[in-house]
């Protein structure tokens, strides 16, 4: 199968070098891979470049942008910056981070799990981070959901989910619009990708409120939306988690903010989340 990588990269030098390494070794090498360097100050666009001369598959977009480290639309908005130069002879797409080392054969298993399953829309594997010396699963990780470091998408969901929402909660939505679309998700156990920077730990406090205006774009609605801010809080220890959350999906709702699904897939999210609760309590 042909994999197209984009990595949007924001002041990535000390991670950048080790995630290409990572992907020029693979034992099913991709085909295409784009670095966008989003308004780095740093060495990025230097060790990128160097890596494009050495590999043919290997381009370099530079764009301009804010100078925050935030979720959601800066991030998509660079993704974009390198999928619109790529062609449309590929049968996997992928959206990767600047700070993964993957295992050397996880394009090979990713491209198996595709070919064996055709109604398999997305996969990956799980991200591991490094403390006290050893590599453990990355701690909020839920096991059925991918991670927004690490996402690759058959073309054909891709398209069916109308690509990435340039919004913060990009990476969830795309999953319940893939199930919408009847598709399967798969996480592979076996595929550990060791991830330098734990999610989160460089994002600018601006994005604080961010979560909650998420969950009031995808339609939750406002009791599913304050449980779902309860969980996460809960699940970070962090009573002012809440708050900041709760004045987020607030603000998104007096301020009308545009959502990012349409009422039909708002009622099957909705119904999707609530099933999932019933179900952990009957």
């Amino acid at each position: 199968m042909r994999f197209y990588i984009v990595i949007p990269a924001h002041n990535e030098e000390d991670s950048i070098a080790l995630t290409l390494e990572s992907l020029v070794n693979q034992t099913l090498l991709p085909n295409k891979i784009v670095i966008v360097n989003d308004n780095s100050i740093d060495d990025t666009q230097t060790i990128v470049e160097g890596f494009s001369k050495k590999h043919d598959c290997i381009t370099l977009v530079n764009n301009k942008s804010s100078d925050l480290h935030l979720p959601g639309t800066k991030i998509i908005n660079a993704f974009y910056k390198g999928y619109d130069i790529l062609d449309d002879n590929f049968d996997i797409i992928c959206k990767f981070d600047a700070d993964l080392i993957f295992p050397v054969d996880y394009l090979e298993k990713l491209s198996l799990q595709f070919s064996t399953n055709e109604k398999l829309g997305m996969a990956a594997g799980f991200c591991y981070i490094q403390k006290n010396e050893e590599w453990i699963i990355e701690g909020f990780t839920n096991k059925d959901h991918i991670r927004g470091a690490l996402k690759a998408y058959r073309k054909e969901c891709f398209n069916n989910i109308d690509k990435l929402k340039p919004s913060i909660g990009w990476d969830t939505v795309d999953e319940l619009l893939a199930k919408f679309y009847k598709w399967q998700i798969k996480l592979d156990d076996s595929l550990k990708v060791k991830h330098l920077k734990p999610t989160g730990s460089t994002y600018n406090k601006a994005s604080k409120h961010l979560q909650g205006e998420a969950m009031y774009k995808m339609r939750y609605g406002i009791i599913l939306g304050i449980l779902t801010g309860l969980k996460m809080a809960w699940g970070k220890k962090s009573l002012s988690y809440f708050f900041d959350y709760t004045l987020g999906y607030l603000k998104a709702l007096f301020n009308k903010t545009d959502y990012i699904v349409t009422k039909e897939q708002g009622k099957f999210i909705r119904n999707y989340r609530w099933i999932g609760i019933r179900s952990k309590f009957f």
